[in-house]
């Protein structure tokens, strides 16, 4: 395995590799390579696979065994990739875990385990399954904390893992309130804390970085906007990054409220990274007058995935 650029602890910008598939529903191996080095060229500092914004919940266990390796393999080191191992079953997140492993992964993702609206482990099956994970795959883990779940993490229990599970040391949090809770979890969890994030397309970025978050997880759509607001920030000059990141808002709101997983695949389709925006039914395709709009904003701040492949 290559040496990695940037090792532990990660910070930044480490967005949601999408998941391309031909018009026809299969999937568009090339047009992953294209992607993952789009990333790279739009100064990404990590990767993260087979997320939901991945649409993993649409792909067969063969399927995420083919693009594991191959993004693993196309990345080769030049940065960390974390892979999103999340199910219901204990057995088969360490199964996926210890692949993944093998495979050259940086480190995991992971939400709680559920399944559907009602299904859904208790405070000690989440402890055991993170814990069993860690002990198997021997790679740092971050914890998703996200409303999809349907699954309440406290910032006592989360600081809870961080202090028990010494690998679990990221947490993604994409809560309503992000920025009080990562706040509490950062003043309950200490040195525990190695990686404090947020998600949700970056929605709520300055609230965050300002609660102390070190690292955001948007889409692929604009890391490459979103970068340089997180290393004003991070610089001191907050005034940068309030300007910067002001000019790149509408796009954000408008993605994470109007286009959701799809945003990114329209605007590396109209941008030559890939051939097709296609998700896979039942999920539905954006209407023409969301990819108009979509569209038009992008081009008025100009991110890297909207030229790149021209």
């Amino acid at each position: 395995m290559a040496e990695l650029t940037a090792p532990e602890p990660f910070s930044g910008v480490f967005p949601i590799a999408p998941t391309p598939f031909t018009t026809a529903g299969d999937l568009d191996l090339d047009g992953q390579r294209r992607v993952l080095d789009c990333m790279i060229d739009q100064g990404v500092d990590g990767i993260c696979i087979l997320a939901n914004y991945s649409e993993q919940f649409a792909l067969s266990d063969g399927e995420r065994d083919i693009l594991l390796d191959l993004c693993l393999e196309h990345v080769g080191g030049r940065v960390p990739v974390i892979v999103t191992a999340s199910h219901y079953g204990t057995r088969i997140v360490v199964e996926r875990a210890r692949r993944a492993a093998a495979a050259g992964a940086s480190a995991l993702m992971l939400m709680p385990p559920y399944h559907g609206a009602l299904l859904r482990a208790d405070e000690a099956g989440v402890f055991e399954h993170f814990a069993a994970v860690a002990e198997a795959a021997g790679l740092p883990i971050m914890v998703q904390d996200a409303p999809l779940s349907g699954v309440a993490l406290s910032v006592g229990f989360l600081a809870r893992l961080a202090h028990e599970i010494p690998l679990v040391r990221y947490f993604k949090i994409e809560m309503p309130g992000t920025a009080a809770k990562l706040r509490a979890l950062i003043a309950a969890g200490g040195e525990a804390i190695a990686g404090p994030f947020d998600g949700e397309e970056s929605i709520t970025l300055m609230a965050d970085l300002a609660a102390g978050a070190t690292g955001t997880m948007p889409s692929a759509l604009l890391p490459d906007l979103i970068k340089p607001v997180v290393s004003a920030y991070q610089a001191g000059d907050t005034e940068a990054a309030n300007q910067a990141y002001a000019r790149i808002l509408p796009l954000i709101n408008f993605e994470n409220r109007q286009c959701n997983l799809r945003a990114a695949k329209a605007v590396m389709m109209a941008g030559g990274v890939i051939r097709s925006d296609a998700v896979r039914h039942p999920f539905a395709p954006l209407d023409d007058a969301t990819r108009d709009g979509l569209l038009a904003l992008a081009r008025d701040v100009g991110p890297l995935a909207l030229r790149w492949g021209k």
